[in-house]
């Protein structure tokens, strides 16, 4: 019988990674562990009893990393909060963070489905604003709390890097893509946009529900389920937009997140018009769970868009938006030295609070 380890030498394996990278859904922790280069045996490393999360570890290149996801059925800032609190309290030398994911896009800023959208400063934002908490005042004003933290320097730096190269962005992005079409593990939802349209309703009008029949094969019988939801919408209130020149195209700027659920166009809208004359920014982008993470767990969010955030929302698009949001989130980690990273501060060691650390041990 092999010795088991001390824990010294479990906190040594712990403290050899530095990324973490947090989702919010099942399909998201999966197209993330699609992009690991190597995967790590589970039972060669057991986490501490007060962390109940359940990961995936593996490399990225020379990066070590750890993906975590939301307990099943659980969304939202305080949930996503929760999680990244044990991560770090395990793994105390994480020092790049990133929350991966799908959202809906904005399609003022002409984001459109299977795009990423990367939380980065602009405006009087620091790339992530919590849209439903503030107070309400008189008049029906609504006042928002004070911004959240941004990114450490050295993120952002890569971020401009890969902004500024923008065809070997998308080379990179779609090399990963295209190796994952030839693995047989990899289901084809998460890598083929070959049975997905991407259509637009006007703002005013609302979807019709239709009854969806089930059976099939699961990957084709849900496409079409989700095309029949629409079946009975208007095709003469689709707004008309010009043709794609790249099938992937990738927005830097202000996400919107917040704890509740937009499905209505007109108030996506509103919620648009209010950031922009709040934050001289354009929010590109909403999500529920980035807003729980930036203050204890300063982080790049990528957001692969699944949908326009209004009633003719469905599944369709989700499985390839986190693909490629995964996919960027690689793009991003094959930027960044390891050596930036070493000269980086834990995310534990710069603002992660001592009462929550003392809450896990």
């Amino acid at each position: 019988m092999h010795d088991q380890p001390s824990p010294s030498y479990s906190r040594n394996l712990l403290s050899d990674y530095t990324v973490g990278w947090v989702c919010a859904l099942p399909r998201e922790q999966s197209a993330a562990s699609f992009m690991l280069d190597e995967i790590h045996d589970p039972d060669e490393l057991e986490t501490p009893p007060h962390d109940s999360n359940s990961y995936i570890r593996g490399n990225i290149g020379r990066h070590k990393v750890v993906i975590a996801c939301l307990p099943m059925g659980l969304t939202g800032t305080v949930s996503a909060a929760s999680v990244a609190t044990r991560m770090i309290a395990t793994f105390e030398n994480i020092k790049v963070g990133l929350m991966v994911g799908i959202g809906g896009g904005m399609p003022q800023q002409k984001v459109r489905l299977g795009d990423v959208v990367i939380s980065c400063p602009k405006g009087k934002s620091p790339g992530v604003v919590q849209w439903d908490a503030g107070k309400a005042l008189s008049g029906g004003v609504f006042q928002r709390k004070g911004s959240l933290n941004k990114p450490p320097t050295a993120l952002l730096a890569a971020l401009s890097n890969l902004e500024s190269q923008a065809p070997e962005t998308h080379a990179k992005v779609d090399g990963y893509i295209s190796r994952l079409q030839a693995r047989s593990d990899v289901p084809k939802s998460f890598v083929s946009r070959s049975m997905l349209t991407d259509v637009l309703y006007e703002s005013s009008y609302p979807h019709v529900e239709n009854t969806v029949p089930a059976g099939g094969d699961h990957f084709e019988s849900q496409l079409n389920a989700d095309a029949i939801e629409c079946a009975l919408c208007d095709k003469s209130r689709i707004v008309p937009r010009g043709t794609r020149v790249e099938d992937i195209n990738f927005h830097y700027g202000l996400i919107a997140s917040g704890d509740q659920v937009i499905k209505d166009a007109q108030v996506r809208n509103k919620l648009y018009d209010d950031l922009k004359k709040d934050l001289n920014a354009e929010v590109l982008c909403v999500e529920m769970e980035a807003a729980g993470l930036m203050d204890d767990f300063p982080c790049i969010v990528i957001r692969g868009i699944c949908d326009y955030a209004d009633s003719h929302k469905n599944d369709a698009w989700q499985d390839y938006a986190a693909c490629v949001a995964a996919a960027y989130a690689k793009a991003l980690l094959d930027t960044l030295a390891p050596a930036k990273v070493n000269e980086m501060k834990t995310i534990q060691g710069t603002c992660f609070s001592k009462l929550l650390i003392s809450k896990f041990n």
